[in-house]
């Protein structure tokens, strides 16, 4: 389940002393009350508003270059580009979508906003799903196993997969979905008080939020807190590095290895997924990757072979690959589960490919899901759904061999 209901969050929290159930203030101890929002009206900016990072407007010299997008090769269309761009339009950054925004207007992910010539985001301290959940369930393998997350999303996303799991938050604006009064102190709070080891940025697509998440990894981390991501990988260089800063961790949604797969079915481009991965590894944060294989679309065994040799010769051996189970969902209920047979070989084919931590998903209690010794095979972790039964790992290391095993141990 990807998020509370106001009643489960608030009784919840009502046993830390966070909230008062009444709700409509924030306490002083770090509590989070619930609000319903209403569509967009001209008026005064809400009180989550929030300037946002990385945009450029009409109004600085030459800032928004109508080539870039349509290209030189098509001088009518830029022309008509530098006339009706003329008045208070922003240029999103954040993305490789580099949504140009008119005034009043939002970009794709439905939460950027441009008022008055300025970009705002408008989930800032707004999240409308809180959990505290099992570090597996991102899932992480290899980083904190058995420690909770205290995780968080918005509405809004700046894909749009036709399977996903969480498309009642994801492909919602803010007005449409039952949001939280919590800043980021609220939400650091809240962490430790529900013993947390970190805070997980997740369920829809942490990139839109991307100024909440950043202001609350800061101070998260001043308080002793890690910070993990969960994303699809699909944001511009600069903001990754400038957030890989201040995380410990990130998952990567690899969707496919197919570009037309990601077209098709996200909405998206495949090749900046492939920089982010690359960039995310090179700063030196934490990586894991996921590949939901869906049936028809995205499993030709050929195509998980070149994904793994991909893995291998970009990132190296040792980035743990999970290869995770679809489920019908959303908009293609009309295909079947994935079958564990396909998993299987896929868990194989990235075995043979030389990749040392390669893990199947969403099937419980199926040995894909457990971590094993590379050199000797001797059995380090042991997993069935989100629980950690078995941990034999010292220091990081084979209690049998030695060999030491890349991650972030308890």
């Amino acid at each position: 389940m990807s998020g509370m209901t106001r009643r489960e969050f608030l009784k919840g929290m009502a046993g830390f002393g966070l909230c008062a159930l009444g709700g409509g203030t924030l306490l002083a101890a770090g509590g989070c009350a619930a609000r319903t929002g209403a569509e967009p009206t001209p008026g005064p900016l809400p009180s989550y508003a929030h300037e946002a990072l990385y945009y450029t407007s009409v109004g600085a010299a030459g800032a928004l270059d109508c080539a870039s997008c349509h290209g030189t090769s098509d001088p009518s269309r830029v022309l008509y580009c530098h006339v009706s761009h003329q008045g208070e339009y922003v240029k999103c950054n954040l993305c490789p979508r580099g949504c140009v925004i008119s005034e009043g207007h939002r970009g794709e992910c439905g939460v950027r906003e441009n008022r008055g010539g300025k970009l705002y985001t408008m989930v800032y301290g707004n999240p409308c799903a809180l959990n505290n959940d099992p570090i597996e369930k991102k899932p992480f393998y290899h980083f904190l196993p058995g420690t909770l997350a205290f995780s968080i999303a918005t509405a809004g996303c700046n894909l749009h997969c036709l399977y996903c799991q969480n498309w009642d938050i994801s492909q919602k604006r803010p007005e449409e979905t039952v949001n939280y009064d919590a800043p980021p102190e609220a939400v650091v709070s809240a962490a430790l008080s529900r013993q947390s080891t970190s805070v997980a940025y997740t369920y829809s697509e942490p990139t839109i939020f991307y100024e909440y998440m950043l202001d609350t990894a800061h101070l998260a981390r001043i308080n002793g807190l890690r910070n993990v991501v969960i994303s699809a990988g699909y944001i511009n260089p600069d903001p990754l590095r400038q957030l890989c800063r201040v995380v410990d961790a990130i998952k990567i949604d690899l969707k496919g290895f197919n570009r037309e797969f990601y077209r098709r079915v996200c909405s998206a481009e495949r090749d900046p997924v492939l920089e982010s991965i690359k960039t995310i590894h090179q700063e030196g944060v934490h990586l894991e990757i996921v590949n939901l294989v869906v049936p028809t679309l995205n499993d030709d065994l050929d195509e998980l072979r070149e994904l793994a040799r991909w893995v291998r010769d970009n990132v190296g051996p040792d980035v743990p690959l999970h290869f995770t189970r679809f489920h019908p969902m959303y908009k293609l209920t009309n295909l079947p589960p994935t079958p564990v047979e396909t998993l299987e070989r896929a868990y194989d084919i990235a075995k043979e490919e030389g990749l040392h931590y390669v893990y199947v998903g969403n099937v419980p209690g199926h040995p894909g899901n457990n971590t094993l010794c590379p050199q000797c095979g001797r059995l380090l972790i042991a997993r069935t759904g989100f629980s950690v039964m078995e941990y034999y790992l010292r220091d990081g290391k084979c209690p049998t061999c030695g060999t030491a095993i890349p991650g972030v141990w308890v």
